[in-house]
């Protein structure tokens, strides 16, 4: 993990995804200890699960959130699980995930990860992801997307890769039926899927190893915040089916979003 300056970056400042990185390396080195230990699964009000790890990752980035930015209001999973959403919201404002892919990191998968965004004017301006099982961290920078894992300096840039013809790969969710497999590869005119969880889906394909993720099922808008403005940052983009921006500060909406397509190179 990086050192923290003494002074937080304005928020215009490309310089914010690597301090937001630091944030969630550190929430992802408090919650790792409590991956594969047994911990007890309590049940939200919409009947997703939560963990003590979910919480005590969501104190410390509000904790340090409120120190970097005390201005900036913060749009959290599970806060709003527990109190609501904000019926308005200001023209910048983080949103968290402190834990994305509860019921993985309960199974022991590796695929969970931490989620910090910074949005303005309704679209994502910063991001960064924690994997915290494999030492991996995406963010936003100065002139694109970085990503840094435990043992590797300096960070180093990605991009997404052009649209493979022939061989591009879809990211789908493990739950995904075959039949709706298959008229996906049909639609997007993929040669093969991956099953993957969380945010994951978005910086891998920042990252060049796969080409498209669309989704139907329903999300929140803390979800997928720092994964679309890292594969924006990429190159890539998250647009709706019809190809319209995708938004976020959706208050009448509590925050949900609407299907979604993220996808690297555009197809040839």
């Amino acid at each position: 993990m990086a050192k923290m300056s003494a002074r937080a970056p304005a928020l215009s400042d490309p310089a914010i995804g690597a301090l937001l990185a630091d944030i969630v390396e550190e929430a992802g080195a408090l919650i790792l200890p409590l991956w594969k230990s047994g911990l007890t699964v309590l049940a939200k009000a919409d009947e997703s699960p939560v963990t003590e790890a979910d919480r005590r990752a969501e104190a410390l980035i509000l904790m340090r959130l409120a120190r970097w930015f005390p201005d900036t209001p913060v749009v959290s999973e599970e806060y709003s699980s527990q109190f609501g959403t904000p019926d308005s919201i200001a023209t910048q404002f983080f949103l968290v995930d402190p834990l994305d892919g509860t019921k993985g990191f309960v199974r022991g998968d590796p695929h969970f990860t931490v989620n910090i965004g910074l949005v303005e004017h309704g679209l994502p301006l910063a991001g960064a992801v924690g994997a915290p099982a494999t030492g991996e961290t995406w963010f936003t920078g100065s002139g694109g997307a970085f990503k840094r894992s435990v043992g590797t300096k300096p960070p180093q840039r990605i991009n997404v890769r052009p649209w493979p013809a022939g061989q591009a790969t879809a990211l789908i969710s493990h739950t995904m039926k075959p039949e709706a497999r298959a008229e996906l590869m049909a639609a997007y005119a993929v040669a093969d899927t991956q099953s993957m969880d969380s945010s994951v889906k978005l910086v891998r394909i920042a990252e060049g190893v796969a080409d498209v993720y669309p989704r139907t099922g329903p999300t929140m808008e803390w979800d997928i915040a720092a994964g679309h403005a890292i594969l924006a940052a990429a190159g890539g983009s998250v647009v709706t089916p019809d190809g319209r921006p995708f938004a976020y500060g959706k208050c009448a909406d509590g925050f949900r979003n609407g299907p979604f397509v993220a996808r690297g190179g555009p197809p040839g």
